[in-house]
């Protein structure tokens, strides 16, 4: 057993995990420099590199290259050269022209920072998008508006881990989507509204945990059903009477059957693991993976250890994001790595087809062997974003990773310190929240924002907007309305308008990041107990905590109970 630095918690490093260690070692002339066991707990592992990545707040500041307005995850405040993404991955610069010498005096971490405030920065992670500015962690989408960690959409708004989805606003974690709104963990649904861990629904409203159902309301743990309220079988005309009951175009009845279908989904069984067609594997939210313990939001992975959001890894452990088609093999500890990524070390945004990076950021299309570099592409043997031969680098990486064991810098990833966004900034803010006084206490940065001043004809509370789309007027779309909750000003797009209207749906109350707070609070955490089965009565692991409410079954036993 070993005590985290950080949160002063024991965790364990079994001997698996340091023949792993061993494996991805990396080697210089024939020579491995083993990776030491970590210093910090998983969690603490995790929150740290989650201080790395901003996915959901924007700011507007001038490009750094052109002086044209941008959109970035860089606050303007911020000392950092930032470039925006067509400028970014242009010829018109090298970064190896901010090469420099190491300096054996000094600390790696420090000249690593310095190096990060010269180099150009990528405004935001994003390719191949098409009228989506207002995007982040985005691939290939169309017509997308405040989505973040999405890839292959169109016409979709406000969301959070959003793949090849249309039309669909206001959803966390949802893949192959159409017309879905207030939906989480949700896969192959469509025209859905208000539901959570389904599959193959359609035409629907406030479901938990059904899959291959069609007009149903509130039902919980059903299979191919349809027609069904509250899980009672109806007619079709039944239905259709019980329906028009609700008065769904209406908030306040909205909300009051919401929190009916709140009450009564308390009443079923819950699965310990989310996810199918998994063997020897622990975690929650896994689809198709052989092998991997204590994984979150994981496809198509094998052998695997404390990954998050992640696709198609192998002999990977300790990354947060992503893996994409091409996936990653033989990576640890890193974020945001993937499409073709191997033997990868203590990195930040490596992707397409790069291999052998260690304590490197943003280095990108076809980069092998980088130490300690930032914003190459296409390059080799670099350290510090300096040229070298093959034989030269070779000698002088083990030399600097020497120097790092002095000053006990080998083996750890890049400290919360360094990191570019402040802790509430962050993606840790959500899974790890921390008040300010907590923040500054550890040493790292906070940042008070102030929301800009909508351009609006008028602000509206969110209390007083009509309660249906039909008494709505067009002239939303100059109003800035003021969330009830937060106070915090938010307006209407027209498109989200055209949305709500296409389904009949009130125009929400809430700011739009009160509403992914909303979502985020209905996930479990990304940890994992041990309880009983409260069926067979048998241990199972799952991230329902021991203290909670929910009737949780081991998946033979669920299994049992739903077909």
């Amino acid at each position: 057993m070993l005590t985290c630095k950080q949160c002063a918690s024991a965790f364990e490093i079994s001997q698996n995990d340091l023949a792993f260690l061993e494996e991805v070692s990396p080697v210089f002339s024939g020579q491995k420099e083993l990776i030491p066991s970590p210093t910090l707990c998983p969690d603490c592992r995790q929150r740290r590199r989650l201080n790395w990545r901003n996915e959901r707040t924007l700011y507007r500041r001038t490009c750094s290259s052109t002086g044209k307005e941008i959109i970035s995850v860089y606050a303007k405040e911020k000392p950092y050269k930032v470039f925006d993404n067509d400028e970014w991955h242009s010829d018109k610069w090298d970064a190896r022209s901010f090469g420099r010498d190491f300096d054996f005096g000094r600390p790696f971490f420090e000249q690593f920072h310095e190096l990060f405030l010269a180099v150009p920065q990528l405004s935001r992670s994003a390719s191949g998008n098409q009228n989506s500015d207002y995007t982040n962690q985005c691939g290939w989408c169309k017509n997308c508006y405040l989505i973040f960690e999405a890839d292959f959409d169109e016409d979709c708004l406000y969301a959070n881990y959003l793949y090849d989805s249309k039309k669909c606003v206001d959803n966390l974690q949802i893949t192959r989507c159409e017309l879905c709104y207030e939906c989480i963990d949700c896969i192959n649904c469509y025209h859905l509204h208000f539901s959570q861990n389904c599959q193959n629904c359609s035409d629907s409203w406030f479901l938990t945990q059904c899959i291959g159902c069609s007009e149903c309301v509130g039902c919980v743990n059903l299979r191919n059903k349809r027609h069904c309220i509250f899980n009672e079988q109806l007619s079709p005309e039944e239905y259709a009477a019980r329906l028009a009951t609700f008065q769904l175009r209406s908030r306040s009845k909205i909300f009051v059957l919401h929190e009916n279908c709140s009450t009564f989904a308390k009443k079923f069984h819950c699965k310990a693991l989310r996810g199918t067609q998994n063997e020897d594997s622990t975690g929650d939210y896994l689809w198709n993976t052989q092998r991997c313990v204590s994984c979150f939001d994981v496809q198509e992975s094998q052998d695997c250890k404390h990954l998050f959001n992640c696709r198609r890894m192998k002999k990977v452990q300790d990354v947060t994001v992503f893996g994409s088609l091409k996936g990653a093999e033989f990576c640890y500890e890193n974020h945001e790595i993937g499409d073709g990524a191997r033997n990868i070390i203590f990195c930040d945004q490596a992707w397409t087809d790069v291999n052998n990076c260690t304590y490197s950021k943003l280095c990108v299309n076809g980069c092998h062997d980088l130490f300690g570099c930032i914003g190459l592409k296409h390059a080799q043997y670099c350290v510090l974003n300096k040229q070298y031969t093959k034989e030269e680098y070779e000698q002088l990486v083990p030399k600097i990773i020497g120097h790092m064991r002095k000053t006990s810098e080998w083996g750890e990833f890049f400290p919360v310190e360094l990191s570019p966004f402040a802790y509430n900034e962050s993606v840790a803010q959500e899974y790890f929240p921390l008040s300010k006084k907590e923040v500054i206490e550890n040493g790292w940065a906070w940042r008070d924002s102030v929301d800009d001043i909508p351009n609006a004809t008028k602000i509206i509370p969110g209390r007083l907007l009509p309660e249906t789309i039909n008494e709505t007027p067009d002239d939303i779309l100059q109003w800035a309305i003021e969330c009830e909750v937060t106070k915090r000003p938010f307006k209407i797009i027209k498109q989200e308008l055209d949305f709500y209207r296409q389904l009949s749906l009130p125009v929400p109350t809430l700011h739009p990041d009160e509403r992914h707070r909303r979502r985020m609070a209905l996930r479990n955490p990304r940890h994992l107990w041990t309880r009983p089965c409260a069926k067979c009565g048998g241990e199972i692991l799952t991230s329902f905590a021991p203290d909670r409410e929910e009737s949780v079954l081991c998946e033979a036993c669920y299994l049992n109970e739903v077909y």
